[in-house]
């Protein structure tokens, strides 16, 4: 028990004396997630709008496809990605293995179906007669489509919040992609993973406390924004 708290004490001392390791890492964490995020944002949010708001041949069955998509594997996707930018795969060319942009193009295909998921439950989840009484307004289009993705907002903004949780604290991806490579693509878990293999059970504990702490900010949003829906 003495060496948990030895570990704990000694972690927070390396995080209030701003250890270049420990913020390097941190900093890679969610430089990655955020490239990640917004990739995904950018693909899922119009998906998902599009999967919720029309009715059309096939629909119950691509959502079957997303829904099971939530629970994908991240040494699956990582398997597949790397498979892709590896010398040998069809964008070996782009250099991006071992490299922050290869690992947020992985946890962008990672997290990208838990935005259309929730994006389309948001959008099925507005009232019926919203449509109706906008075209009775007068709306048309983009109108209507910006207005009713207003409405969802609460629940598009819950969806990016669950994915960027996802994103942070996955590790499969990560150490597959980026190699974790000291200084350059290590983030959080990997370094968590390899510096507690290492006997390193202090920079360990301060990088679990910084993850603790980003999953707390991040449950924190998620149940603010489920209040205000």
């Amino acid at each position: 028990m003495d060496y948990i708290l030895q570990g704990f004490l000694e972690g927070s001392r390396l995080l209030l004396a701003g250890d270049n390791e420990t913020y390097t890492v941190v900093f890679t964490t969610v430089k990655v997630s955020s490239l990640s995020i917004t990739a995904s944002l950018l693909i899922g949010v119009p998906l998902g709008f599009l999967l919720g708001y029309f009715e059309f041949p096939g629909q119950r069955h691509i959502k079957t496809v997303v829904d099971t998509l939530l629970a994908l594997p991240t040494v699956v996707v990582g398997l597949f990605v790397y498979a892709f930018v590896s010398r040998q795969g069809p964008l070996g060319e782009l250099g991006l293995l071992f490299t922050i942009p290869g690992i947020a193009i992985a946890q962008t295909i990672l997290v990208t179906p838990i935005v259309v998921s929730l994006t389309a439950t948001a959008i099925e989840s507005l009232d019926r007669r919203l449509r109706p009484t906008l075209v009775a307004l007068g709306a048309r289009g983009n109108q209507i489509l910006l207005t009713s993705v207003m409405e969802a907002r609460h629940g598009i903004a819950a969806a990016a919040v669950t994915a960027y949780g996802r994103a942070i604290s996955e590790v499969g991806v990560s150490m597959m992609i980026g190699g974790n490579i000291k200084w350059h693509t290590r983030t959080i878990t990997t370094a968590i993973s390899l510096e507690t293999a290492k006997g390193e059970f202090a920079l360990g504990m301060a990088l679990g406390m910084v993850l603790l702490l980003l999953a707390l900010i991040v449950n924190a949003m998620l149940i603010a924004l489920k209040k205000k829906a």
